[in-house]
């Protein structure tokens, strides 16, 4: 009799839970997902021109998402697609008479990512540029007569008869062309080269259309390109090339001022500052020092993320502040800036403007990505496109802002998912997802992908809490460099405190507590599932750091993790390095973990997936198991590896938190994937 009713009521429980994901979000819900990403209003205010990345069918061959190319009419509402189907265009512009959009795609009539444009009256996309070795940045100048674009050719590229005969050795980063400039006359198709060593890894047109601001590092490497970027001017003509800024560290957004004096720019506020995220002018005809520009952004208590001009004298920039996303505006001589669109609307990153209008691509908690235009005139937002309508069918669990006091009385801010069947009173299983970085920040939006849980996870019967810890971005320089020489000290006590206070409130049960994450993120649950076993009754670690001593020289960002989270080397202090090390503490684990990785990962090596993997076989007592994905880097880019990403670590959680099998053994070796052949 005891065993009937054990059994009726492990029916019940999976007719609830069944009735829950029938309502709410599935991981195959997530493959129907349509995301509006780049958003470019035209100059003359009538057209927004956006991508949207579309689902690749799994009955495709194996790949990434597609990325189509829309325009949407504002004077008549009309929504059209231009570059649709099978294919992927980025780096969306228009042309200054707003009659054509750029864009880079590889159509396949040339080889290689090219520049194409198309017109609003429609016609097949006309070919711009003819580079063998791809286009990696463009821009058409503001006079509409010629085409900036940055190409690298690889050193390899002339070795292919030698190569084919089986003399294949690579060179590590050394046979990595610059990046070099080039402007094409549009009228003439004349290409000249303009600039001849270094690399350029971002640039834009002063409206003179003779002066290019550029950002050129030594080298063309991930780290010269987090870390070296230093602004120059370029002049086409003259070809010549002057160092303008020698700003000491990050560098993001650059805009020139109408008038073309000034140029404002994102940038860290010295070389140890984790964020490119404060707001800065320089006077081109009188250009001073760094340490003497002005931080439109001194103090400000948040993170820089776009900026645009509204005239020669009023700039409007975006930023992270918190959990939420703002616009502000600033004009010159003010002694502080202003806001524009309150935080809490809708989350955001990049602006675009034309007269009094700003178009961006929006999200809110109930749906992804979209394009949203906002009057500043009439301070009225709007939602333009509705490309999940399906949503609108599916029961979200509720999402809001959460605030705690940390052990240290730091007021620690983050974002909570609350089980779609949720009763008060009653305690649930709890996600706890640890963002990367950690310069970097969750929002109050739509936080549900393949490798954030969100909504699936609350579908399930889970909380998820997404903690913004101490070193996170959106809350100012000293918040952002809180971890500096503490990695997983008082920034995971941050994380610890959070579950605590959801667990005070009656909300989670203690028993039942995981964690996840991805990069700096699956570092983070690494570390709880060693360190801090006690805590965690599951982990997923995927792409984290197992070993900070190897870690700093496997990865291709040695000088990011040296100037912004360490200001020290391994061999500086490695007792502290290996006492930052999840390894270290791998005899303290008794908290079953998945480890998954990217084998192709340049981030974050793969051998520290084994490193972790060997030292939990060897000296925890938990069930362990990793996980490789084939031609994944740091993260996974194919739809494929995003789906089994999603449903792998889902089946982890629910076996180990809710009981769906034996603590001491481990879920099924493979996945039974429901997709059509």
């Amino acid at each position: 009799m005891r065993r009937a009713k054990l059994v009726i009521g492990a029916f019940l429980v999976l007719l609830l839970f069944t009735a829950a994901w029938s309502q709410g979000l599935t991981s195959y819900d997530l493959f129907k997902i349509k995301q509006v990403r780049e958003v470019v209003l035209s100059p003359d205010g009538r057209y927004v021109a956006y991508t949207l990345s579309v689902p690749r069918p799994f009955s495709d061959p194996p790949g990434s998402y597609y990325r189509e190319l829309w325009i949407y009419d504002l004077k008549t509402g009309k929504n059209r697609g231009y570059i649709t189907g099978k294919k992927s265009v980025y780096s969306i512009a228009w042309t200054p008479d707003s009659r054509q959009v750029t864009f880079r795609g590889n159509l396949g009539d040339v080889k290689g990512t090219q520049v194409y444009a198309i017109y609003v009256d429609g016609g097949a996309p006309i070919l711009l540029t003819e580079c063998k070795t791809g286009i990696l940045q463009y821009a058409i100048s503001p006079d509409g007569k010629k085409l900036a674009f940055v190409t690298a050719k690889s050193k390899r590229a002339d070795r292919q008869k030698w190569i084919k005969k089986g003399f294949n050795a690579e060179i590590y980063q050394e046979e990595a062309g610059d990046r070099l400039l080039y402007v094409k006359n549009l009228e003439s198709g004349k290409v000249e080269q303009i600039t001849s060593k270094g690399s350029v890894f971002d640039f834009v047109w002063a409206p003179d259309s003779r002066r290019i601001a550029a950002a050129i590092a030594p080298r063309n490497t991930t780290d010269d390109s987090y870390m070296f970027k230093r602004i120059h001017l370029v002049d086409v003509v003259e070809k010549k090339v002057s160092k303008l800024v020698e700003n000491p560290g990050k560098l993001g957004q650059m805009a020139w001022s109408p008038d073309g004096r000034y140029l404002a720019f994102i940038a860290g506020v010295d070389i140890n500052d984790p964020v490119a995220g404060s707001l800065f002018l320089v006077d081109t005809q009188n250009p001073l020092p760094f340490d003497q520009l002005q931080n439109v952004t001194a103090k400000f208590i948040g993170s820089v993320t776009s900026v645009v001009w509204k005239d020669a004298k009023t700039l409007l920039f975006s930023s992270d502040e918190g959990v939420y996303t703002t616009i502000l505006r600033y004009r010159l001589g003010d002694k502080t800036h202003k806001l524009v669109l309150e935080p809490g609307k809708v989350v955001f990153s990049h602006l675009s403007l034309a007269g009094n209008r700003i178009a961006f691509a929006g999200d809110t908690k109930k749906h992804p990505g979209e394009v949203y235009l906002f009057d500043l005139k009439k301070k009225r937002l709007e939602r333009k496109t509705h490309w999940n309508p399906w949503l609108a069918d599916k029961k979200l669990g509720r999402q809001e802002r959460i605030a705690y006091k940390a052990r240290d009385g730091l007021e620690i801010e983050g974002v909570l998912i609350y089980p779609l069947d949720y009763q008060e009173g009653k305690r649930y299983p709890l996600i706890t997802y640890v963002h990367g970085g950690p310069e970097s920040c969750v929002k109050d939006g739509w936080q549900t992908s393949y490798s954030r849980w969100g909504q699936v996870a609350a579908a399930r019967g889970y909380f998820v809490f997404m903690p913004n810890y101490r070193a996170s971005s959106g809350r100012g320089v000293e918040f952002a460099k809180m971890d500096h020489k503490d990695l997983m000290g008082a920034e995971f006590n941050d994380i610890l405190d959070g579950i605590d206070y959801l667990i005070e409130k009656g909300l989670v049960a203690r028993d039942r507590v995981g964690i996840g994450g991805g990069s700096y993120g699956g570092y983070s649950s690494a570390w709880g599932a060693t360190k801090h076993s006690s805590y965690f009754a599951a982990a997923v670690v995927f792409v984290g750091i197992a070993d900070q001593v190897p870690k700093v020289y496997e990865s291709d960002i040695p000088f990011e993790l040296y100037y912004v989270h360490w200001t020290l080397w391994p061999q500086d202090d490695p007792m502290l390095f290996y006492d930052r090390s999840p390894v270290k503490y791998a005899s303290n684990c008794k908290t079953p973990t998945l480890i998954l990785h990217g084998k192709a990962d340049p981030r974050v090596n793969p051998s520290q997936s084994l490193e972790l993997y060997n030292a939990l076989k060897i000296h925890g007592h938990a069930p362990v198991r990793l996980v490789y994905y084939p031609g994944e880097g740091h993260g996974n880019r194919r739809v494929a590896a995003q789906l089994d990403f999603n449903l792998r670590t889902l089946r982890w959680f629910d076996h180990y938190l809710k009981g769906m099998g034996p603590k001491d053994q481990l879920p099924p070796l493979y996945i039974e994937y429901e997709i059509e052949e």
